[in-house]
């Protein structure tokens, strides 16, 4: 009951899935939604490429159509949550001041033309590289479209609890109080199961999936390295950043892979 408790507690926080229910937020809990963030994300990618695929299957709509429909649900899914971090980081990063400052220009409600012309830039890549992977979709395609935000997700949970905090207040703080380093440990076992699940249908797939959860191991060490220089630690809006930015690497791998394969 508890697991249940803690996968709504993250579709409440992290999701536009509509949770009519009042949570209990106790520290069980909130170790619980932290141990299934790729749960929330599994769920995310499923949505996603399952309407992809009713769309490209049962409907007569062009690619572009079909793209668009996909690229603006990645966005009304998550309530534009993690955007909105993406745009705080950017407008403290391309600010070069120092952490302190930075750290002050993220807690601004206002948003300047660095974190508008991030999102724009985000986003339109996001788009290119969608219509791209739908142009030559295959069926190992939406299970690697599933794994995109579950390993986001992932990356998430192990950044909040392997990064210090940069100020004591707000929604990283919250969680990394609340919850234990102990509860990402299942996270490995996530990953078993994505292994199997991929070596069960093709060898290929196993490869491909391999190559994604390297890719999102590589920058989450990135991500875990800047955000210290950047911002002397982890706030909410960082990690939100991080599951934009960790996205859009994701997206870019499963657009690249057919290059690579084919070589």
């Amino acid at each position: 009951m508890s697991v249940l408790i803690g996968y709504l507690i993250n579709l409440q926080f992290f999701t536009a899935i509509p949770v009519k229910k009042q949570l209990p937020m106790d520290e069980p809990f909130i170790r619980r939604a932290v141990q299934t963030f790729p749960l929330a994300g599994l769920t995310l990618g499923l949505l996603v490429s399952g309407s992809l695929y009713v769309l490209i299957e049962w409907t007569p709509l062009s690619l572009l159509v079909i793209s668009f429909v996909v690229w603006l649900l990645t966005i009304i899914l998550t309530g534009g949550l993690h955007l909105d971090g993406w745009m705080d980081a950017s407008d403290a990063f391309f600010s070069y001041q120092d952490k302190e400052k930075r750290l002050e220009i993220m807690s601004d409600p206002r948003t300047g033309a660095f974190g508008v012309l991030s999102v724009i830039v985000l986003l339109s890549a996001r788009f290119l590289f969608i219509y791209e992977i739908i142009s030559r979709m295959n069926l190992d395609f939406y299970f690697l479209i599933i794994l995109i935000p579950t390993l986001s997700k992932m990356v998430m949970g192990v950044l909040l609890y392997t990064i210090p905090l940069a100020k004591q207040d707000g929604l990283a703080a919250f969680f990394q109080r609340a919850a234990k380093k102990s509860s990402i440990q299942v996270y490995g076992l996530y990953l078993i199961g994505v292994l199997l699940m991929a070596f069960y249908i093709s060898i290929p797939l196993l490869y491909m999936s391999l190559v994604m959860i390297i890719v999102a191991c590589i920058f989450f060490l990135l991500i875990r390295r800047k955000s210290v220089i950047w911002f002397g630690g982890i706030t909410g809006d960082v990690l939100g950043a991080s599951v934009e930015g960790v996205e859009l690497i994701l997206w870019l791998t499963v657009w690249a892979l057919p290059y690579f394969a084919m070589v």
